[in-house]
């Protein structure tokens, strides 16, 4: 049965059981990937999952349960585990289910022509993506990654103060990975490219990308230990945003795993730093009518100028400090608890093109890969110590490419330390830490281990 009808069967069975007040979030998940090797397809998935999970009120508690199944014999089970993790839970947090707003914005979050796209043309697209990788350069020996994906679901909520709100979203991405070889050396390149508009999926220019990325690091050697200026390439800076995004968290904040607690009103980033949460940005791959509790969505000024003005929240954490949410509660799926994520998190890009990025970093480095985000870096604290790789810079222009280096520094320190914002804003893979984005940023100093 479809969303509505199971919810009705649902609320009618817990009104019997004497559940106080429910709350029901439902979606549905299709998802396409394939993936080629030398020519041929070496991996077709296609799965689907839905389900409904259900809070409940019971005796003053809340408790929570999910069925991946929507039939009658379901009903019972999700009604009745509802009830008897409300009478076990330990929680003393008061919840509040959220009647609805009185305007919700439209959105459009779904392309209808991407997904009229055939499973023929998603593998002859990934079949010509590594095609024209191997051809674009004859020290390109191999394409060990050339995949495309495709992704649509559905988010039901409803409740019975009223709340009942649904929409569709859609998208595809893709991601090709290039092998170069010189004088013994061998360098990789990659591209990755998240749109719901197909028209952005150009095979040629992705595999040139990829392929000039590897050829341009072929040479590269270490530097000498000590502070440099750096630019952070798109890319890295926008990794970096991701890895600590949780400290915009309220939930983190009032768990004091947070070194922003106690900063609202207080500058701790360069003026130059505007950092936004717009779950209403056109295309977005994040964007949406509302949130994981049904309250509509609004663009968010994080930080302005420099000034933290507000933390991501939800009902819970925006009723500790006495506030509104900001719509960013967060449920990936019906299995999911209430958390706190954000949507569309990034800086607001400048003015500056990145080639004159290049011009005005005079002397440094350029940083366009890190690795161990997720060992390296602690975002309680904001240390980092991660490796990576890029090219040297004097005088304004790339003289080499640069590998086995570590840089090291505070993210917080970082953001205080940005000289220069790019215009060249690009966003990642949207994940449970949200759509991250970031333009290239010019950092006055940062610790470079090398020799």
């Amino acid at each position: 049965m479809d969303f509505r009808e199971f919810k009705e069967r649902v609320f009618a069975a817990g009104q019997a059981a004497g559940l106080e007040e429910m709350e029901v979030y439902a979606t549905r998940a299709k998802r396409f990937l394939v993936r080629v090797f030398e020519g041929e397809v070496d991996d077709y998935r296609v799965s689907l999952e839905q389900g409904m999970g259900l809070r409940a009120k019971s005796g003053g508690r809340v408790g929570y349960a999910y069925v991946e199944s929507l039939d009658e014999g379901a009903v019972d089970y999700l009604v009745a585990g509802a009830k008897a993790n409300a009478q076990i839970s330990g929680s003393s947090d008061e919840v509040e289910f959220y009647p609805g707003a009185g305007h919700y914005p439209q959105i459009v979050c779904y392309n209808e022509n991407l997904a009229r796209l055939t499973p023929q043309e998603w593998v002859a697209f990934c079949l010509e993506l590594e095609k024209a990788a191997l051809a674009a350069d004859e020290r390109v020996f191999k394409v060990p990654q050339a995949l495309t994906g495709y992704e649509e679901g559905e988010v039901y909520i409803a409740n019975t103060l009223g709340l009942e709100q649904g929409y569709s979203t859609n998208g595809a991405y893709s991601y090709i990975a290039a092998l170069a070889r010189q004088d013994g050396q061998v360098k990789t390149g990659s591209k990755f490219v998240v749109d719901r508009d197909w028209s952005k999926f150009q095979a040629a220019q992705m595999a040139q990308e990829a392929v000039q990325e590897a050829i341009s690091l072929l040479g590269a050697s270490t530097v000498a230990s000590g502070e440099y200026r750096i630019l952070l390439r798109r890319d890295v800076a926008r990794d970096l945003l991701a890895t600590f995004a949780s400290v915009f968290s309220a939930e983190s904040v009032q768990k004091g795993l947070s070194l922003l607690q106690g900063k609202l009103g207080q500058s701790i980033a360069s003026p130059l730093v505007t950092l936004v949460d717009d779950p209403l940005l056109e295309d977005g791959a994040a964007s949406a009518p509302f949130d994981g509790e049904g309250v509509a969505s609004r663009r968010t000024q994080v930080v302005e100028a420099g000034q933290l003005k507000t933390y991501l929240h939800n009902l819970k954490t925006a009723k500790k400090d006495g506030v509104e949410s900001t719509g960013n509660a967060s449920r990936p799926s019906f299995k999911s608890p209430v958390g706190i994520a954000p949507t569309n998190l990034f800086i607001q890009p400048g003015q500056v093109p990145y080639g004159d990025l290049v011009q005005a970093l005079g002397d440094g480095l350029i940083i366009i890969n890190v690795q161990g985000t997720h060992s390296g870096a602690n975002p309680v604290s904001g240390d980092f110590s991660l490796g990576a790789y890029g090219y040297l810079v004097e005088g304004g222009r790339i003289v080499r490419p640069v590998e086995q280096i570590t840089i090291a520094g505070n993210f917080f320190k970082l953001l205080e330390k940005v000289e220069v914002v790019g215009a060249d804003l690009e966003f990642g893979s949207p994940g449970a830490r949200g759509n991250v984005g970031a333009p290239s940023l010019i950092i006055g100093g940062l610790a470079v281990a090398g020799v």
